[in-house]
């Protein structure tokens, strides 16, 4: 299959001089053993060229479909290509749960490990965390298993794709939970910044939607079993009708709020998985500082209020537990994630982001992977203590390079 296929938003368009949709494992290995640069593609939802090639491209969703849960219940092994909005649901009718999910239920598996995706939630990991094993078919055609606790572990879970095309992973379950969702309304920014602890620890899950120097939205996720969120002094008023984390558009394809209880897949996500979106028509950009910072990387965003509004629809903030993943902005840190919804205006995004990075480098803010970031080489192998630590699995693994690309190449330069 040839391809003139682009991520979600038709902002990034892939030079892929070929697609495959392998049918089996086998016909996978012949495929990556064959090629001479290749890179898997998932979903296509990062805004990054990470997924980009200018050889051959495999897709995994024609593959066979896997959702296997242990007798236990305390793991599952799943296909990499399933998305959320797949797996999550298989997950619950066995009364078993993921801990944690990206806002977004249509992407897969695979694809949001390998970015470091995440949601929200003072004690919620990034999704990568989650993982227990993978298999990943090597430059060579052969499967190798990463299992945690292997010394190359914590580099192979948030890997960029570009240690291997991974076909299966095996996640840590919990049991299934129910979730109330609340938004409250006009938080102001002053009150935003003093309160940010108590804001973003009010509930399993929260998210802050504003504009810098402007008035927020909560969106407060609780888990039905857990105290009622404290918000006192804060201001914040119940919204009493369904809201979009973008005040003029329509809530319709928005997870149920009003305090009406489900199941966790479908509270968790801001977005509804049965609406599936053909395009977004944004770019995103988004950066980790340690959560102690956040207040301080928020006040930075202010002076910069005017030059950003012409593009920006809405900021969110969400709160990251520190994982173990080399490579994931929470690594080793607790973290407040500020995200960036722009128009889709990639030159005009392109001028912004450095201005942004600007006022964010004292806090060593680490740029999501899957995002837009202009972020110097140099600078973003300082934020990661086990970089070259990294560079070393890449040598070992693609030692000729067939799962680089520009922007591998660009952040992890090839030897001479």
């Amino acid at each position: 299959m040839t391809t003139n296929a682009t991520n979600w938003s038709g902002t990034v368009r892939f030079g892929a001089r070929q697609v495959h949709q392998p049918t089996s494992v086998a016909q996978l290995q012949e495929i990556v053993a064959g090629a001479t640069r290749v890179r898997a593609l998932g979903t296509g939802h990062s805004f990054s060229p990470v997924a980009d090639t200018r050889g051959d491209m495999v897709r995994l969703d024609a593959l066979p479909e896997r959702c296997d849960v242990s007798a236990d219940g305390t793991r599952a092994r799943v296909s990499a290509a399933l998305t959320y909005g797949e797996l999550a649901p298989r997950l619950h009718r066995s009364g078993r749960a993921l801990p944690n999910l990206g806002s977004l239920p249509h992407i897969c598996v695979a694809g949001a490990c390998a970015t470091g995706t995440h949601g929200s939630g003072n004690r919620c990991r990034c999704i990568a965390a989650g993982v227990r094993s993978l298999i990943a078919v090597t430059p060579d055609g052969t499967p190798v298993t990463f299992d945690r606790g292997d010394a190359a572990f914590g580099g192979a879970v948030v890997s960029l794709g570009s240690l291997g095309i991974v076909t299966e992973l095996t996640l840590d379950l919990v049991p299934a939970f129910d979730v109330e969702q609340y938004v409250f309304e006009e938080v102001p920014w002053e009150v935003l910044v003093e309160r940010l602890g108590q804001v973003m620890a009010c509930a399993y899950s929260v998210s802050a939607f504003t504009t810098p120097g402007g008035p927020a939205d909560l969106w407060v996720k609780r888990r039905v079993q857990d105290d009622p969120p404290d918000l006192g002094g804060t201001g914040a008023r119940p919204a009493t009708a369904q809201r979009h984390p973008v005040a003029a558009m329509s809530a319709v394809n928005c997870t149920p709020q009003l305090g009406e209880p489900g199941p966790w897949h479908e509270r968790l996500p801001h977005f509804r998985a049965e609406f599936t979106p053909a395009t977004g028509h944004e770019i995103q950009s988004e950066y980790l500082v340690a959560a102690a910072d956040g207040p301080k990387a928020l006040e930075a965003l202010v002076p910069l209020r005017d030059r950003l509004a012409p593009l920006l629809q809405i900021v969110e903030i969400r709160t990251v537990a520190a994982d173990d993943c080399w490579l994931s902005p929470a690594y080793h840190r607790d973290s407040v994630a500020l995200h960036f919804t722009w128009l889709p205006d990639p030159e005009g995004v392109a001028g912004l982001v450095p201005r942004i990075e600007e006022a964010l480098a004292p806090f060593a803010a680490r740029p999501h992977w899957g995002k837009v970031f202009r972020t110097d080489p140099a600078a973003v192998a300082d934020l990661y203590p086990r970089w070259e630590d990294y560079r070393d699995l890449l040598r070992r693994y693609d030692p000729r390079g067939k799962l680089r690309n520009p922007m591998i190449d660009r952040y992890f330069p090839p030897e001479d």
